[in-house]
């Protein structure tokens, strides 16, 4: 069964070789037939701690690092903008 790959912007880099990503993405209201984006967070294993906050990543599936990471991130689509 093939991986998934996500892509989503890096929201927190707190922890160490960990990275938090919010995923959107846009579905349509079952009733109201209007546009919705709805947002998931995940904790992605960032093991050279490069990434930071703003950050474009793509994040793909894998074994369980922990009680709440079992994404790993790829690479990075696009850094962010702001320098620090």
């Amino acid at each position: 069964m093939p991986k998934r790959i996500l892509r989503g912007t890096v929201v927190s880099d707190k922890p160490n070789k960990t990275v938090i990503v919010r995923v959107e993405r846009r579905v349509t209201h079952p009733v109201y037939k209007k546009v919705i984006r709805l947002s998931k967070r995940y904790a992605a294993h960032d093991e050279t701690n490069v990434c930071k906050i703003g950050d474009i990543v793509s994040i793909r599936e894998c074994r369980p690092l922990s009680k709440t990471k079992c994404w790993e991130v790829v690479d990075r689509v696009e850094a962010s903008a702001r320098a620090g």
